[in-house]
């Protein structure tokens, strides 16, 4: 009798679906990696590592924020940046059973197709 898929964790796949939004751009994960690199960093620093404009930066940082991937500490006069710590991880954990999904296809047959 083949294997069946493991259950689902409690992901939301509404949940899931907006970090892969907010990541869906190229500029948000250069972000994300300097972040990763340089934790606290400044959105000046940010800007000029990026090379967008301020406007542009700004933007992209509002979308990550709404959606839990980085937060943002208010030191007047600046805004210095870091990742959120666990926000990725119902994203993670979706990417991993969908690796061991494809990695094994035999343990996903429904009874119907042995």
């Amino acid at each position: 009798m083949p294997a069946t898929c493991p259950p689902q964790t409690d992901l939301s796949d509404e949940e899931v679906a907006a970090l892969a939004k907010a990541l869906a751009h190229p500029a948000r994960l250069r972000i994300l990696r300097l972040l990763a690199r340089t934790p606290g960093c400044i959105g000046g620093d940010i800007v000029q590592a990026v090379g967008l404009a301020q406007s542009t930066v700004s933007e992209h940082l509002r979308i990550l924020k709404a959606a839990g991937v980085i937060e943002g500490q208010i030191d007047p006069p600046r805004v210095c940046y870091a990742l959120a710590p666990g926000a990725l991880v119902s994203l993670s954990a979706l990417l991993e059973e969908l690796d061991v999904a494809a990695t094994d296809p035999a343990r996903c047959m429904t009874p119907d197709q042995s």
